[in-house]
C-alpha cells in the first residue's frame, strides 16, 4: 500500500470534483501561479488514491504544469458501483478518456500528458490504445508490460478471498497485524484507514484479477506515434526492474530509474521523480 507523506494538498492545489459524461471523479487540481503551459493527468495504482501524487504537485506546478491527480471509479473519494463488472479494464479506460475530455483550460499547445502508477499505468495504456488523440505523452510509472510477479498474484488472490468473506474493517485489521515493525509508528494510520474504508471492495477484487492476468500489449503501444516514458525505482517487487528495462527498450521509450526508491518513487523520492517528469514533458 502506498503511503503519501500527507493527505493535505499544498497551497497550489485544491480539492475539486471533475464532472464527466461518465460520472464525477474526485481530484486534486494544482495550477501554476503564472499560468500553465501544459496539463498532466495522474492515475493512481491498486489500493491507492490521488494523494499518492501529493508530493509531486508543488514541484510540477512550479515548473509550469497544471496537474490533475484523480481517484478512479471506486477509489477513495470517487463513488463506486458495487459490481465487479463495472471495473473491467475497458470501462476504466473509457473513464480516463472521459476525464481527459472534461479537463478545462487545456493550454493552446494542446494535448494532455497522461501518467499512470502501477495499476494506473495499465489502465492508462488501455485508454491510449483505445484513443491516443487526447494525449501528448504517456508515462508508465512502476507499471509493467503484463501480469504482476507470481508472489504478488498470490497476495492479490488472498486479498480478494478476504474481501469476499469479511468486511473492509476486518480486512484492514488483518493487514495491519501483518505490517512490518517499521510501519507501525509512521503516524499516517488513520489517514490510510479512512482511505481504505472508502474503497469499493468490488473494485479491489476486479482490478486485482486484472493485474494478475494482464496480457503483454507492448507491441500495440509501440505502434503508436506517442512519446512514452518508463520510470521506476531501483528495486520493485511487483514487476522486476529488468522487465521494466526491457519494456522500455521494446517501446523505444525514455527510461528513468530513481535511486533510493522502490515501487512508489512518487512518494519515496518526489523531488527526483518530479524533475524526471519535467525533463521528459518539456522534451516532448
Amino acid at each position: 500500500m502506498s503511503r503519501p507523506p500527507t493527505f493535505t494538498p499544498p497551497p497550489c492545489a485544491r480539492a475539486r470534483v471533475l464532472r464527466t459524461e461518465r460520472g464525477d471523479f474526485a481530484a486534486l487540481d494544482a495550477t501554476p501561479a503564472a499560468g500553465a503551459h501544459s496539463t498532466a493527468l495522474l492515475l493512481p495504482g491498486y489500493t491507492g488514491s490521488k494523494e499518492d501524487f501529493i508530493a509531486l504537485l508543488e514541484p510540477l506546478a512550479e515548473a509550469g504544469f497544471r496537474v490533475l491527480s484523480l481517484d478512479g471509479r471506486g477509489q477513495y473519494e470517487t463513488e463506486g458501483d458495487g459490481r465487479q463488472e463495472a471495473y473491467v479494464q475497458a470501462e476504466l479506460a473509457l473513464d480516463v478518456l472521459a476525464q481527459a475530455a472534461a479537463v478545462d483550460h487545456v493550454p493552446a499547445s494542446g494535448g494532455i500528458h497522461l501518467l499512470g502508477h502501477s495499476l494506473g499505468g495499465q489502465i492508462a495504456r488501455a485508454a491510449v490504445l483505445r484513443d491516443a488523440s487526447p494525449f501528448r505523452s504517456l508515462t508508465l510509472m512502476s507499471s509493467g508490460p503484463a501480469e504482476i510477479d507470481p508472489a504478488q498474484q498470490k497476495k492479490a488472490r488472498l486479498l480478494s478471498d478476504a474481501l469476499g468473506r469479511w468486511t473492509m474493517a476486518e480486512v484492514w485489521r488483518m493487514m495491519r497485524a501483518m505490517d512490518p515493525p517499521e510501519d507501525a509508528d509512521t503516524g499516517d494510520g488513520e489517514d490510510l484507514r479512512r482511505r481504505w474504508m472508502r474503497h469499493d471492495p468490488a473494485q479491489l477484487i476486479a482490478t486485482g484479477a486484472q493485474l494478475s492476468s494482464e496480457p503483454d500489449r507492448v507491441a500495440e503501444l509501440a505502434s503508436l506515434a506517442l512519446p512514452v516514458h518508463v520510470i521506476s525505482g531501483e528495486r520493485d517487487d511487483v514487476w522486476p526492474v529488468p522487465l521494466l528495462d526491457d519494456m522500455a527498450r521494446r517501446l523505444g521509450a525514455r527510461r528513468t530509474v530513481i535511486e533510493g526508491a522502490e515501487h512508489s518513487p512518487n512518494t519515496a523520492r518526489p523531488v527526483e521523480t518530479a524533475a524526471a517528469l519535467v525533463s521528459f514533458w518539456n522534451g516532448v
